[in-house]
């Protein structure tokens, strides 16, 4: 009779220090970066179990998505897709724009979620290429809205830079454009010691009340609003800014060129005629409170 076998179980992804210790030697992760293993959880794929690994560093992060078999023994890194859904449906999930500064058509078959940082020089000269071709490209076609996103450990004025914005666009959300263009213009005469000097300038001749965004800058009475938008940000594995979403869609910096951003939306302008699964309800319908509606 053959002796039975033996063998010990091994490692499996259900062990998070085993699990660790793989994925730290997979992507060459040594121990100054934090490295998180997160609970198994059922996934959209039968079978398989989703198990989240979170890396950090410096203010940096990074998460991979792991599918593994019933027994721990196989993983599988990428990313599942229901085709029933839109593939961009969990980003699309994730990113949320009420509330947020915007221009463009509300109920546009095309939306753009731009993750920004007015002290990064990339920004500013995605945000001349956005305002300079978008509207004037797409007058009806297409709603972009902006997100905060300061690489604090790389620009020590973007974050206050942001949370004053967020004050402009508190107490006036039309001016909040004219900040916005203003600040990337002037990017370069900008310091973390003269930022508010700079901002009392830009203020003179326009309807915002001085003493009111002051108050609001000095007090940080909008800096929720940006690590929320912060916080979504890494959610969606932002890393790098700018960052542009379509439809859902991710693109990087260098993927965002204008001739990218245009061959991408025209495709969605047509795309959505049918599917009808992104771009953004523009919320001017009202219906009667009928089964039948």
């Amino acid at each position: 009779m053959p002796a039975a076998d033996t063998k010990p179980a091994g490692k499996t992804a259900f062990d998070k220090a085993a699990m660790e210790t793989y994925v730290r030697h997979l992507f060459v992760w040594s121990n100054k970066i934090k490295v998180e293993i997160g609970d198994p959880k059922p996934s959209s794929v039968p079978g398989l179990q989703e198990v989240k690994v979170t890396a950090s560093a410096e203010g940096a992060r990074h998460e991979e998505i792991f599918y593994a078999s019933k027994d721990g023994q196989k993983i599988i890194r990428g990313l599942a897709f229901d085709v029933n859904q839109n593939p961009f449906k969990p980003q699309l999930d994730k990113l949320h724009t009420q509330n947020e500064p915007s221009f463009g058509t509300p109920g546009a078959p095309v939306v753009l979620v731009v993750f920004s940082d007015f002290e990064c020089p990339y920004c500013k000269e995605e945000a001349k290429v956005l305002r300079t071709n978008l509207l004037s490209t797409y007058p009806k076609e297409v709603r972009l809205y902006f997100k905060n996103f300061p690489l604090t450990q790389l620009h020590p004025w973007a974050k206050p830079a942001a949370i004053a914005g967020r004050c402009v666009y508190q107490q006036k959300p039309d001016a909040f454009w004219l900040y916005h263009d203003w600040i990337f213009e002037h990017q370069g005469e900008i310091t973390q010691q003269n930022l508010s000097a700079k901002i009392a300038d830009f203020i003179k001749g326009k309807e915002i009340d001085e003493l009111q965004l002051n108050r609001c800058m000095e007090t940080k009475a909008t800096e929720a609003d940006v690590d929320r938008s912060m916080k979504e940000g890494q959610a969606l594995a932002v890393t790098a800014t700018p960052t542009v979403f379509v439809n859902g869609r991710q693109l990087p910096g260098q993927q965002a060129s204008w001739p990218n951003l245009r061959a991408i939306i025209d495709f969605e302008i047509e795309y959505q005629k049918t599917a009808k699964n992104a771009g953004e309800d523009c919320g001017c319908e009202v219906t009667l409170p009928s089964p039948l509606n």
